[in-house]
C-alpha cells in the first residue's frame, strides 16, 4: 500500500515538472523551454536537499517538529548577506560574481556547521544539547542580522529584502552544477543509509542493541544535513519551514515511516510543491505573490499543528 502511495507523490511531481514545461509556451519554443529547465532543475535540487535533509534531522533526533533550520544556518546565511551589503551597498553587493557570494556563503555555512557541532558529538554530548546550541546560534545570528540591518542606508535596504527571503524565481544557472554534484552526492549516501535510517528511528538504545554506531552514524549523517541545507540557503535563500511541510504531507500521504518509502515521496512531495507552486503562481496569479512566503506561511501552520498535537515518533 505504501509504496502505491509512493507512485502517487512520484505522478504529482511529474504532473508539475510538465506543467512547469508546458504551461503557457510560446515563442522560441527552444530558448524558452532551455531557460525553464534550467529553473526546473534548480527547484528540483532545493527541494530534493530540503526534503532529505529534514527526514535525516527527524530520524536522528527522534523529532517529528524540528527543521534544519533549527541549526542556524540560514541565520547564519542572512547575517553573512547583511553584511555585505552594509560592507558593499547596494550597487556593490548587486555588483558582486553571484558565483564568489554562492560559494562565499556555501564554504562559510559548512565549515562553521563542522566547527561548531562536530566537537560536540565526538564529545558525546547530548544531540538535544548539540540542537539547542544550534537554536542559540540562530537566536544570535538574527539578533546580529537585525542590528545591521537598522545601519544599513535607507536606500540599499530593499537590496538587502531581497535577499532576506527564499527566491525561486530567479535562480542563476551557472550556480547550479556544484549544487547539484553536492545534493545528489548526499541523497545518495542516504539512500544506501535508508535501512540503518530504519533502526535508528527506533531510538539510540534500540539502534545500539541492534549493532548501530550510534556516535558515527549520527556524525555522518549530521554532515549529510549540513551540506544539504546549506546547499539549498546558498541557491535561493533562508527556507524555514518547507522540509516540515512535505515530510508531514508525505508521511499522511503513505502512512509508513520506512525510509524507503519516505525519503523519495518527501523528495516527490517537495518538488510538486515548488514546480506546482511557482507555476500556478508565475501563469495563474501572473507573479503577483512570492512561492517562498507562501510556503513559509503554510508550513508555519503546519507546524503549529503538530506543535499543539503534541506529535512526536
Amino acid at each position: 500500500m505504501a509504496e502505491r502511495r509512493l507512485w502517487i507523490a512520484a505522478a504529482l511531481a511529474l504532473l508539475s515538472v510538465a506543467a512547469f514545461l508546458t504551461w503557457g509556451l510560446r515563442g522560441n519554443l527552444a530558448f524558452v523551454l532551455e531557460l525553464r529547465a534550467v529553473k526546473l532543475l534548480a527547484l528540483v535540487q532545493v527541494a530534493v536537499a530540503i526534503a532529505v535533509a529534514t527526514v535525516l534531522l527527524q530520524t536522528i533526533s527522534g523529532n517529528r517538529i524540528l527543521t534544519p533550520s533549527i541549526m542556524g544556518l540560514d541565520a547564519l546565511y542572512l547575517l553573512g548577506q547583511t553584511l555585505l551589503v552594509f560592507a558593499l551597498g547596494g550597487l556593490g553587493f548587486a555588483g558582486l560574481d553571484p558565483r564568489v557570494r554562492f560559494a562565499g556563503a556555501l564554504l562559510t555555512m559548512i565549515g562553521i556547521a563542522v566547527a561548531v557541532f562536530l566537537p560536540l558529538l565526538r564529545a558525546r554530548r547530548s544531540l538535544y544539547l548539540m540542537l539547542l546550541t544550534g537554536a542559540l546560534l540562530g537566536i544570535l545570528f538574527r539578533s546580529l542580522a537585525s542590528l545591521v540591518a537598522r545601519l544599513v542606508d535607507p536606500n540599499d535596504f530593499a537590496v538587502l529584502q531581497g535577499v532576506s527571503y527564499a527566491n525561486f524565481g530567479t535562480v542563476r544557472g551557472d550556480l547550479l552544477a556544484f549544487g547539484l554534484v553536492l545534493t545528489a552526492a548526499c541523497a545518495v549516501l542516504a539512500w544506501r543509509q535508508r535501512h540503518v535510517l530504519d533502526v535508528m528511528a527506533l531510538g539510540p538504545e534500540a539502534a545500539i542493541g541492534l549493532g548501530i554506531d550510534w556516535g558515527r552514524a549520527v556524525t555522518g549523517l549530521l554532515v549529510l544535513v549540513i551540506v544539504l541545507v546549506a546547499v539549498s540557503t546558498a541557491l535561493v535563500g533562508p527556507v524555514v519551514f518547507l522540509g516540515l511541510l512535505v515530510v508531514a504531507l508525505a508521511e499522511r500521504l503513505t502512512g509508513t515511516q520506512r525510509h524507503a518509502v519516505l525519503l523519495p515521496a518527501s523528495a516527490c512531495i517537495a518538488v510538486a510543491v515548488l514546480a506546482g507552486g511557482q507555476t500556478i503562481l508565475q501563469h495563474g496569479f501572473g507573479g503577483a505573490a512570492t512561492l517562498g512566503v507562501i510556503v513559509e506561511f503554510v508550513g508555519g501552520l503546519v507546524f503549529l499543528i503538530l506543535l499543539a498535537s503534541g506529535h512526536k515518533r
